[in-house]
C-alpha cells in the first residue's frame, strides 16, 4: 500500500507472533523527544513565538515579538531537564531512544555528546520543531540531510530512524528515498511493526504512542501528578503483559525533557521502570532494535 493509504484493518485478529528477544511479553521502546532550541521563535526567523507544549496551556503565541517566558520554559529541558532524565535512564541501565531535533542538538553539543556515550539510539525528529504540512518538499528534503548529519557529527553515529511528529505528506517518502533508514515513526495505529510502500519499496513503520506519553501533562484533563502518568503506564504495561502470552506486543513510552524532567514528574518513569523490572516479560529496547528484530523475524514480502 502507499505510504499515505488509509488501512483500517491491519492484522486484524491474527496479529504475528513478534518473537521477541528472551520470550519477552511486551517490547518496550523509551523515546525521548529532544526538542528545545528548535521550537518556534521570531529570532530564527517565525512569524509568532512557540504557543505549544509548554506550561502555560492554551496560552496564545506573540505574534512578532518574543516570549521570554516560554523560551525559559523551553531552556529548562535542555539546561536540567535533560540532565535528569539522563540520569534516571543511567542507574537503571536502560537503553532509550531520542526523537532529536537538528538545531536543538546543535545548540548543546554537549547534550548530543552525551546520548552518544551512553550509547543511546538518536533519530531524526526535523531539522526544527515546527508544524510541516506546510513547509515545501525541497526544504522537508533539505532538513532531512541536514539533520542526519549534524546528528552524526555531533553523536558519532548517523540516524537510521525518523519521526518528524507534525510531518508533511512527504516526509516518509523523502525518508526512504534518502536511503539510509530502517524506519520511521510517524504513525500511532497499531501495537507492533508493520510495513508500508514508500519510494516504491516496502518500508517499516514502528508506530508511535501519544496515550502512554507526558505530554499530556501539558493537555487540559491530561495528568496532574506524577501518579496520573505511573498508573496509565502500568495499566498499559499490564494489558499488553498479558495479551502478550499469546501474542506478545510493543509499547511506546513518550518523554519530552522540559515535561518528565521536571523533579515532580520524574518518578512517574523512575517507578515505571522498577515496575516493569519487578513484572518481568519485557524486552526495554531501542527502536533501532525492535526494527532490526522485525526485518530480521518478520521480513517483508515480495
Amino acid at each position: 500500500m502507499s505510504e499515505h493509504q488509509r488501512d483500517l484493518v491491519g492484522y486484524g485478529a491474527e496479529p504475528p507472533r513478534a518473537a521477541w528477544p528472551g520470550g519477552a511479553r511486551v517490547a518496550v521502546s523509551l523515546v525521548l523527544n529532544y526538542e528545545e532550541g528548535g521550537e518556534a521563535n521570531v529570532l530564527d526567523g517565525d512569524p509568532a513565538s512557540e504557543a505549544f507544549l509548554h506550561e502555560v496551556v492554551g496560552a496564545p503565541p506573540v505574534t512578532g515579538g518574543r516570549d521570554l517566558n516560554v523560551e525559559s520554559m523551553f531552556a529548562y529541558g535542555s539546561r536540567a531537564g535533560f540532565w535528569r532524565v539522563h540520569r534516571t535512564l543511567g542507574a537503571h541501565g536502560l537503553p532509550l531512544t531520542v526523537h532529536a531535533v537538528g538545531q536543538a542538538l546543535e545548540r548543546n553539543p554537549d547534550a548530543a555528546r552525551a546520548m552518544g556515550t551512553a550509547g543511546w539510539e538518536v533519530a531524526g525528529h526535523g531539522w526544527r520543531w515546527i508544524d510541516h504540512r506546510e513547509v515545501p518538499e525541497e526544504v522537508v528534503r533539505a532538513d532531512v540531510a541536514r539533520t542526519t548529519a549534524t546528528i552524526e557529527r555531533l553523536v558519532g553515529r548517523r540516524p537510521v530512524g525518523w519521526y518528524t511528529g507534525r510531518t508533511s505528506s512527504a516526509t516518509r517518502r523523502l525518508v526512504v528515498e534518502e536511503g539510509g533508514f530502517l524506519y520511521d515513526s510517524d504513525d500511532y495505529s497499531d501495537d507492533l511493526p508493520f510495513y508500508v510502500e514508500a519510494a516504491g519499496r516496502p518500508h517499516l513503520v514502528v508506530p508511535y504512542s501519544l496515550d502512554a506519553n507526558d505530554f499530556k501533562f501539558l493537555l487540559v484533563h491530561g495528568f496532574t501528578t506524577a501518579d496520573d502518568m505511573l498508573t496509565y503506564l502500568v495499566d498499559t504495561f499490564d494489558a499488553l503483559h498479558a495479551e502478550g502470552a499469546e501474542r506478545p506486543r510493543m509499547m511506546s513510552v513518550g518523554l519530552h525533557c522540559r515535561i518528565i524532567g521536571r523533579p515532580g514528574r520524574i518518578r512517574a518513569l523512575d517507578a515505571f521502570l522498577r515496575y516493569v523490572a519487578r513484572r518481568g516479560g519485557a524486552w526495554v529496547a531501542t527502536r533501532e532494535q525492535i526494527a532490526r528484530h522485525w526485518l530480521a523475524t518478520h521480513p517483508p514480502t515480495a
